[in-house]
């Protein structure tokens, strides 16, 4: 059996990537780049500092900052709209995950119309919106390498997962400089995320032995170093191991699939603005437990890979030390409980069984070690209380 790999066409990696964009759009023969990104990166300077370098090689731009954490039908409206009235030829997305899938969904759409809707699984879009140029500012999402995009309807509070050949990016500049200010909260949030699209492509049902060395080679970066960055983000080195192994976890996630974590994860925070990161953090102690009994080497491999465990140890006590490492971890870097992030308790547990119904209907858990029942899935929430 063969397996197909998905990647931008351009991977651009290590420190002053992101001053290649003008070498990218040249060959490209792009012109007249929109860049998408969030007011936070117009405050740090960051679309300025694009906007100059573009400049300086005679390539105007624009930039649309209004993209949102989270982002829904509503936010992503006027991205579409103004390239629909705009004459761009390709987008710069610049930021963490949701100016990067809002742009990803406004490519799409601002090109082809239709509403979000029309798009999200089982839909797989392979149409070509117009070309994107990934930029990452957080060490996360991997979103900059993957053939995902996520939009909320808040109609109905879902995180509609959308899947093809036409989200994928272009080209992915990946420059840990970028990372550099980032407050501890969003390092530890997008650090977990990064962990857990990587254990989650490994374990999948659908990993194959090109992701497993994807996910084991991020496993080997993340594990060292999340807690460095967490307590001193000025750590070069460690931001840099970060950098890359958010990217080669996207890389696994994004032809392996994700599971459980993430199927669990997207209704916390479509529900209750719980930011992506910090809600599969939540999880993910509590949904490895529940899946180590039917991939117990795997989650074995898990264990070495992020340095807690060593040859010498049985898969047994591997596991064992895993379970122990992902609560410390939520411990040291200040993940919250539900209840400590602030939200109602009879609200929460009002909500499960719809919880646990779009969870499944995401297609995600289906490709977890353990396939839950709704029953279970809702047993794993109310662990996490």
């Amino acid at each position: 059996m063969s397996n197909q790999i998905i990647l931008p066409r351009v991977l651009q990696v290590g420190e002053n990537a992101s001053l290649e964009i003008p070498s990218i759009l040249d060959s490209l023969g792009c012109t007249r780049p929109l860049i998408i990104t969030d007011k936070m990166m117009v405050e740090l300077g960051y679309a300025k500092q694009v906007q100059s370098c573009l400049k300086d090689h005679q390539i105007n731009s624009e930039v649309f900052d209004d993209t949102v954490p989270e982002p829904t039908v509503s936010s992503i409206q006027a991205g579409v709209d103004t390239v629909r009235n705009g004459n761009y030829d390709s987008i710069i997305a610049l930021g963490g995950g949701s100016p990067i899938d809002s742009a990803k969904a406004i490519s799409i759409l601002g090109k082809f119309g239709g509403e979000m809707r029309d798009y999200k699984f089982p839909r797989i879009v392979n149409e070509q919106g117009l070309p994107i140029i990934a930029v990452p500012t957080t060490a996360g999402t991997g979103t900059e390498v993957t053939r995902f995009t996520i939009i909320t309807d808040e109609t109905n509070d879902e995180k509609m997962l959308c899947v093809g050949v036409g989200f994928m990016p272009i080209a992915a500049l990946v420059d840990y400089k970028l990372t550099l200010s980032l407050p501890a909260r969003i390092t530890a949030d997008t650090g977990i995320d990064a962990l857990t699209h990587a254990m989650e492509a490994y374990v999948s049902k659908k990993a194959s032995p090109y992701s497993d060395s994807q996910a084991i080679a991020a496993m080997k970066l993340i594990g060292p170093n999340l807690r460095r960055v967490f307590h001193d983000g000025s750590d070069h080195k460690a931001r840099e191991a970060m950098m890359l192994g958010s990217t080669l976890a996207g890389i696994a996630f994004s032809n392996a699939s994700v599971a459980l974590v993430h199927g669990m994860s997207r209704p916390i925070g479509a529900a209750f603005h719980v930011p992506h990161g910090l809600s599969n953090a939540m999880l993910l102690p509590a949904v490895t437990e529940f899946s180590i009994p039917s991939a117990e080497e795997k989650y074995a491999d898990c264990a070495r890979a992020i340095g807690v465990a060593t040859q010498a140890d049985s898969d047994d006590v591997a596991n064992q030390k895993l379970i122990t490492e992902l609560r410390a971890l939520n411990d040291e870097l200040q993940v919250p409980t539900p209840e400590q992030f602030g939200i109602d308790r009879q609200q929460f547990f009002d909500l499960m069984p719809t919880m646990a119904e779009q969870a499944l209907a995401s297609g995600s858990p289906n490709n977890n070690p353990i396939v839950p029942t709704a029953e279970q899935i809702i047993d794993i929430y109310q662990q996490l209380w």
